[in-house]
């Protein structure tokens, strides 16, 4: 059963944050996953204004999701936006 991860980023840092964006999507192929949405505009249709830079990814299952986010390749690739941006990442199930 496919899962998504949404993510929400508030960008701190946007040149240093480039470094990172650079080298996730091929981190996330080798995991089978596709972005659904990526930092596209949005719209908030109820509650307080959303201001973060939204993603949603779709991965072959909620496990697959977990195994990308522990795996050795993306754990580097986070030490390149620290500093640079704040980040909630909730991986869900789909239906």
């Amino acid at each position: 059963m496919p899962a998504y991860m949404i993510v929400r980023i508030k960008v701190t840092n946007p040149e240093q944050y480039k470094e990172y964006i650079a080298v996730t999507p091929g981190i996330l192929a080798r995991f089978g996953a596709n972005f659904i949405a990526r930092g596209g505009e949005t719209v908030t249709l109820e509650g307080p204004e959303e201001t973060s830079r939204m993603v949603i990814v779709e991965f072959p299952s909620l496990d697959v999701a977990r195994e990308f986010y522990a795996s050795p390749e993306y754990q580097e690739a986070m030490k390149l936006r620290e500093g640079a941006a704040e980040v909630s990442m909730v991986g869900i199930a789909g239906v």
